[in-house]
């Protein structure tokens, strides 16, 4: 039988007995590149990764330019919450709300202008005061040194030198300098307060449509909830600003006492401002509050200053360790040791802002969620109200009394000498 073209091309090929095979030839380019071709997806998923790290690092570079509005926001609800009740008060007997919203911004405008014209003309008049008395101030401490210690200043020296010292200058020119910081940032704190105003206007005078509109985008179970959790915080933030100016008429009333014992001028303004200042302006509103008596008081005598720094100092512990937990804990309904907590939290999260709605805000979210907590009946045990069970156990001075006897008994009476017979 003839072989076919396979066969024949086969038997050329083989190998002579004995020999090696010749290698194989390498495989073509074009098989190469299809076995060494990257998967179809990677393309997609590196460029889907590159646009997740770009639209995170674009949303952080927006939060952090945006923060700023996002606490003025935050400050203009809690003000439009605190406002509330007053406006609904004054709508419900139709009056139109955004007037309502208008008169109650109008009222609280009124109050702090003349809050602040009463006490600029009462510091103005302390400021003249005191540089008209300023010589014989720098006398008299001129004569106490120089009594105390045996020298012999004189006030004209120690002009020219304060005059022609180098420090004075440099002082002056780095004010100079820092004056348009400062006006800077006046105009950003104006800028401030008018944003906070304008929202806070805005939510209230459009409360329920912006109660409205959250609704309707939630199915009818979500929209009870959400008005449930709108109506407590509310109650919750009114009942916090109660607080505060509680604390205030309290802290008024208390440092009035104390100035006019003291024989300060201003004594009644001077109280107001105590009481406003150290409730209403977190963090450092204590310290604010209590430099200006200082230095009135200073004006009349530096150991008056000295005892108005003493009370201060006292009062504000008394403050924060006993009256402040024990009004929030009745007009908030928090714990006292929350109430304290959450304004240290509030604080480091988000500085003075969060030390002013830190209460509020856990209260109404303690209020909301207190709801969906399932709570049973307590077991009528004594250790429940903090008592003892006697089956337990001897009592602490019990065992030690048996240990005493213990000792005793092992080793004798410790009142006989050794070798003492009994």
């Amino acid at each position: 039988m003839a072989p076919t073209d396979e066969t024949g091309q086969i038997a050329r090929n083989a190998s002579p007995p004995g020999t090696t095979p010749p290698p194989e030839p390498p495989p073509s380019r074009g098989d190469a590149g299809h076995a060494a071709r990257m998967p179809r997806w990677l393309p997609r998923a590196m460029v889907l990764a590159l646009a997740l790290v770009g639209a995170f690092q674009l949303g952080t570079w927006a939060f952090h330019q945006l923060v700023g509005l996002l606490l003025n926001i935050l400050i203009a609800f809690f003000l439009a919450l605190a406002i509330e009740p007053a406006v609904s008060r004054m709508a419900a007997r139709g009056m139109r709300r955004g007037l309502a919203t208008f008169l109650v911004f109008f009222g609280l405008l009124i109050a702090v202008v003349g809050f602040f014209a009463l006490l600029g003309s009462m510091l103005a008049g302390q400021i003249i005061k005191m540089i008209e008395g300023f010589p014989e101030y720098l006398d008299s401490v001129i004569h106490w040194v120089n009594t105390t210690f045996h020298t012999e200043l004189r006030r004209v020296d120690i002009q020219e030198g304060l005059l022609h010292s180098n420090w004075l200058k440099k002082y002056a020119q780095n004010s100079a300098a820092g004056v348009l910081d400062v006006s800077t940032q006046v105009l950003g704190g104006l800028f401030q307060l008018l944003t906070i105003a304008l929202f806070s206007f805005y939510f209230a005078a459009d409360g329920p449509r912006l109660r409205r509109a959250l609704c309707s985008v939630l199915p009818p179970a979500r929209q009870a909830e959400v008005l449930r959790a709108w109506e407590i915080a509310v109650d919750k933030t009114g009942g916090y600003l109660y607080s505060r100016g509680l604390m205030a008429l309290i802290s008024g009333v208390a440092h009035y006492i104390l100035l006019q014992a003291l024989g300060i001028p201003y004594a009644p303004v001077l109280a107001v401002w105590v009481g406003v200042v150290s409730q209403f302006i977190p963090t450092i509103g204590t310290y604010l509050a209590g430099a200006l008596p200082m230095l009135i008081a200073f004006t009349v005598s530096p150991l008056y200053a000295l005892w108005v720094l003493i009370f201060v100092v006292v009062y504000q512990q008394f403050e924060n360790y006993m009256l402040q937990p024990k009004l929030t804990s009745k007009t908030v309904d928090i714990h006292p040791a929350v109430a304290f907590g959450s304004v240290i939290a509030g604080t480091a999260l988000l500085g003075a802002v969060g030390a002013l709605i830190s209460i509020p805000a856990v209260a109404t979210l303690q209020a909301f969620l207190g709801a969906y907590v399932k709570r049973y009946a307590v077991t009528d045990d004594p250790r429940v109200h903090g008592h003892r069970d006697r089956g337990e156990g001897p009592g602490p001075l019990t065992r030690a009394r048996e240990l005493w006897t213990r000792g005793r008994d092992r080793t004798g009476d410790p009142r006989r000498r050794p070798g003492e017979s009994g």
